[in-house]
């Protein structure tokens, strides 16, 4: 005995059709992916970037020194 399919078959057919047809990258194909696989990791590498930027900073100049 066989399980139903989660979708039909012509709509899994209809968007691989689409996907396949678009000359991007993989990984930016869908609208949303660009968040994912761009916006957030350009926001974390500018976060670390400041953080270490502001940790050597304050070591250099002695600030935030417990007694």
């Amino acid at each position: 005995m066989s399980e139903a399919p989660f979708r039909p078959r012509e709509k899994l057919i209809e968007k691989q059709k689409y996907f396949q047809s678009i000359h991007k990258h993989t990984y930016l194909k869908h609208p949303m992916d660009k968040i994912t696989s761009v916006a957030i990791p350009l926001a974390l590498a500018a976060t670390c970037s400041f953080m270490i930027a502001r940790g050597i900073y304050n070591m250099s100049h002695g600030i935030g020194k417990k007694e």
